[in-house]
């Protein structure tokens, strides 16, 4: 398991109380030397500019590779290649790169789809950056059918895509026979799942809600109940015990990593780093600081 790819995602903070929370959640992770740390992207002007400065922190204060969340949602091409040539001047060697979520009130952005943005990234900037690209073990909400899924993912590698990071998810079972179909279309390049740790039962749900994650209802029921009636230390060791599992099902099954959602909270991804001999003792020491 040593040998695993390990990644973790952020958000942009923003408030000074954010700033501080996501500081110390970023050079606690960072102390496992994970391969990168990706950082999610906003359309909106004020969110773009916040996700590039903490790919820049992340950049500056560590020496983790960031690789920041680029999207179609962009106004133009100009800005998307004034973002990549700031991006490239410092240092970023790797983007994941995704259509993004649509505006409330419509519209799009300068490309429909990430296939699109895949083939303009390899066009203009060639081999600089790594892309990473997502996948759909439970399929995209809005996608006809799981073989529509399939095909658009396929897509996107033959146009330039080095790996793919999947939506979570709670069932290996969805995992493994969604690399075996992206197998059978000739899609090599690694697969790595995307974890979400277990922490709150509300937020999880609402997420789930919004991306087509099932909560498998033995789960459900039991995180929902402890949510209900106040106890959290249940939920969070019953979380970690599912979580747990599900990574070393996962790893023990050929994944070739995992990717991480922190949620900007480091405790949870330390824990799971622990229990599965990720991060070696820095792991473990980390785990006794978010608790202390």
């Amino acid at each position: 398991m040593s040998d695993s790819q390990l990644s973790f995602e952020f958000f942009p903070p923003r408030s000074d109380e954010q700033v501080k929370a996501f500081g110390l959640a970023r050079d606690r992770l960072a102390e496992l030397q994970p391969d990168y740390m990706s950082v999610t992207f906003g359309a909106g002007g004020s969110t773009r500019s916040r996700t590039r400065e903490t790919v820049l922190a992340i950049e500056r204060e560590t020496r983790v590779p960031a690789a920041p969340h680029i999207s179609c949602m962009s106004e133009d091409t100009d800005n998307i290649r004034e973002l990549l040539d700031d991006y490239s001047r410092a240092g970023v060697r790797r983007l994941v790169v995704l259509r993004g979520d649509r505006p409330s009130g419509g519209g799009s952005g300068v490309f429909d789809y990430a296939v699109d943005l895949v083939r303009f990234i390899r066009q203009h900037y060639g081999d600089r950056f790594a892309i990473e690209v997502a996948g759909y073990p439970e399929h995209h909400p809005e996608s006809p059918s799981p073989e529509s899924d399939l095909r658009h993912l396929a897509d996107k590698v033959r146009a330039g895509a080095d790996g793919v990071i999947t939506q979570y998810f709670f069932n290996a079972e969805a995992y493994f026979r969604f690399v075996d179909e992206a197998h059978g279309l000739g899609i090599t390049v690694p697969i790595v799942p995307g974890i979400m740790p277990i922490t709150n039962y509300s937020r999880l749900a609402r997420f789930s809600k919004m991306c087509g994650a099932e909560i498998p209802l033995w789960i459900r029921k039991r995180i929902q109940a402890w949510e209900k009636a106040g106890d959290r230390d249940s939920l969070l060791g019953f979380g970690e015990q599912v979580i747990t599992g599900l990574c070393e099902r996962l790893l023990d099954g050929g994944a070739p990593g995992l990717h991480f959602y922190t949620l900007n909270r480091s405790a949870p991804s330390l824990r799971l780093c622990r229990n599965l001999g990720l991060g070696g003792q820095a792991a473990r020491d980390g785990v006794r600081k978010a608790t202390a």
